[in-house]
Formats: structure tokens, sequence, C-alpha cells
């Protein structure tokens, strides 16, 4: 399969497409600011060796200076990678898309790790430390105790809590995390810049109660919430099934996968009350098949939505409705393009084959939806309104 462009509907003119060579740009930082203190954390969790840690080394100086590498041809992947990246190969990191090139990374990443070689460090997510302690955290703790004031709201009530819920759940990205100063946001007045949750509502009440598919962004703080969503619209009748959609291996820091949906669900069972019901009741979903579980592998893709694969095509077009959730999520949904933001979020995602909803929190730059004077506002008064965690939106297209 070859890189394609994005498939742009009638009447919106193309966008160029988000690269890393703009000193002091978002996504600039996240090549020389990110990634070094990622790989940092990595060699203090683990007891790499001296090989492994040259090599993670090397790796962080390509993608800094230097020009993308292919995977050895031994790679399980190595074909799909050749045709996924056969016009970035040879060039600058800083030259090649932005989606790519940060999606590349994670993928040398594992292989620099050892994660998909034969050996004592296959299958050894590099990123379990960090999901493990903040799946285990006080916070937590918290957050699942407050469950138990859900029963004494109205349905309109706890619907709205747990979309919100779920929505800024993605601010406890690990990755996000990294370069954020958690303190530093919690007293922001953070604000939604577009909304569409009374259409979303909407839509789904007025629907026959069939199948929600849900893709997942992030493990953790971010997956319990969207969990205790799913288990709100399986008991509410909004949904007869829900279809959660995880990555098939570790991808970005704090990507969802099976296994963490599985220490999630047990999170919530081993913390008695509201959480303990709740976690029982998805657990008896699975086994009733009326939450199931996918991985495809287009999940770990570097390539936009718009060049998904039928099978996972017909998985949306058979949807009542899709929730995308989390910030790649996004940007793979509407291309992550130079776009102006007032585009109609509509037409950027025209090709996409059922309804779709997107709770994001944003963290890049890429951005369509926003009428002129919300985003005139923003412009004026928050400099770092598209990357800093303190903005969320909620859109929504039949």
């Amino acid at each position: 399969m070859a890189e394609a462009p994005p498939r742009l509907p009638d009447g919106v003119a193309p966008a160029a497409p988000i690269l890393c060579n703009e000193p002091g740009s978002f996504a600039w930082g996240v090549f020389h600011d990110r990634h070094p203190r990622l790989l940092e954390q990595l060699c203090d969790a683990f007891p790499y060796d001296a090989d492994q840690r040259r090599a993670l080394e090397a790796l962080l100086d390509e993608s800094r200076t230097g020009s993308v590498a292919r995977l050895s041809p031994r790679a399980h992947d190595a074909a799909l990678w050749d045709a996924w990246g056969q016009r970035n190969y040879g060039r600058p990191w800083a030259d090649v898309p932005f989606l790519w090139a940060e999606s590349y990374f994670y993928r040398r990443l594992l292989d620099v790790v050892g994660y998909f070689t034969p050996g004592p460090w296959k299958g050894v997510d590099p990123f379990a430390p960090a999901k493990a302690a903040e799946l285990a955290s006080a916070t937590v703790d918290d957050e699942l105790a407050a469950l138990d004031t859900l029963p004494q709201l109205a349905n309109d009530q706890s619907r709205e809590a747990l979309l919100a819920s779920s929505l800024w759940g993605n601010r406890a990205d690990l990755g996000f995390q990294i370069t954020a100063d958690a303190a530093a946001h919690d007293g922001v007045d953070s604000a939604l810049v577009a909304d569409d949750r009374a259409r979303f509502w909407t839509h789904l009440a007025e629907s026959p109660a069939s199948r929600v598919c849900l893709v997942a962004d992030n493990a953790g703080r971010e997956l319990l919430p969207d969990l205790v969503l799913i288990d709100y619209l399986l008991q509410a009748g909004l949904a007869a099934e829900v279809l959660l959609q995880l990555k098939p291996h570790p991808y970005y820091v704090s990507d969802a996968t099976t296994a963490d949906t599985l220490a999630c669900l047990r999170r919530l069972t081993a913390a008695g009350g509201e959480a303990a019901r709740i976690g029982r009741r998805l657990w008896a979903a699975m086994q009733e098949s009326r939450l199931m579980l996918r991985a495809h592998p287009f999940a770990c893709a570097p390539l936009p939505y718009a060049d998904m694969p039928d099978d996972l095509c017909q998985d949306y077009a058979g949807s009542t409705v899709t929730i995308l959730k989390g910030d790649l999520n996004y940007r793979r949904l509407v291309g992550d393009l130079h776009w102006p933001a007032v585009t109609p979020f509509a037409s950027a995602v025209d090709y996409f084959p059922g309804p779709v909803v997107t709770l994001r929190t944003l963290k890049s730059e890429a951005v369509v939806g926003l009428q002129p004077s919300t985003l005139a506002r923003l412009d004026a008064d928050v400099e770092t309104w598209r990357t800093g965690g303190t903005h969320a939106l909620i859109q929504f297209r039949q």
C-alpha cells in the first residue's frame, strides 16, 4: 500500500502537511525536546545494555539531524513500511510529514529495544512502567471513588459528566506530560472551542440501539473514563454493543492495548463501590460479546483515516456512530495538515463512512471546524491554545 495524499472532498482546497522543520514549532519540539526526555525515561525504567542505549542515542541523533533510514529487511512489517514511506526514505526527518515521522520514530524505537525480535525483550512494552505507575496512583484512587456519586445524578447529569470525563481524561496522556507541567494546567480555565455534544446525544437517542465503535487513544487515566462511558451507553440502551478499537502493540507513549484495557478493568473491579460495579458489568459485557475488543494493524499505521482498508471502513459504516478519542486520532481523521481552522469539520471528514464524533484535547496544531469569532478570540488571548492541552473540542458529523 503506497502512501497517498489525503483524499479531500469537492470544494476543499488542499492544505500543506505539517512538517518538523520549523524551529520552535510544536512538531519540531516533539523531536528536539520530547523525544530526548522520553529516551532518558526509558533508560531509567529498564536496564538496557550498552548496545541498546547506543542504538537509542543513534535513533535520536538520526531523527534530529539525519536522514530517514529504512527498517531492516528482516523486520516482520518491512514491506508495509517500505510502501508507506517510499517517498520519505533518504530525506531529512525534518522534511517529511510530521504524522509519518512521529509514527516511524516509535516503530524504530520498538525495534531498538527488541520488542519484535526473538529474545528476552520480545513483547516487553517499553512504556509499561509509566502506565502502571499512573494506574496505581492515588489520583486514580480519588477519581474512581468519585464514581460513587453517579447513582445520585439524574440521567442527563450522568451522561454529561461521563462525556466530559472521557473528553478531558485525554489530558492524562503520558507523552504530553513529558513536556507539560501538569500543575501549570490545573488552574487554567479550560474551554471547548467547538461543542457538538447536543447533536451527538440527539443522534444516539434517535437511532436504533445497535453498535457504537469507540476508537481508544491513551491507556490509564484516559481509558478508565472511556470504559465508564461505554458502560453508560450499554446501561442506558444507547448501544446494544460496543466495539472498542485498540492498538495491536505499543505505539505512542501511552496508547492503549488489550493488556492496558484488562489492567483498567481489574483496577475498576478492585476499587470497590460504583467503580467495582462498573468493572464487573464491563467484564460480563465482554463475556457476552456486548463489549468487543479489536486491534486492527491500521491502528499503528502512519496514515490518515482517508486511507483506511475496506474491513475497517465496514466496521465504521455499520456503526450507529464512531467515537474517535484523542489528538492522534483527530490528526488522522482530518489529516495532519495546515488547515484554515475555519474549514468546516463536515467537509474535512466527508469521506468517513458513517456518523463520527471526535473527543479531543488539543495538543497539536491541526484543527478545523471553528467559528471565525472563536478563532479570533483564541488567537488574541491564548498563544498555546492549539498545543497546550488547555482547550478541547467535541465535533460531530452525522
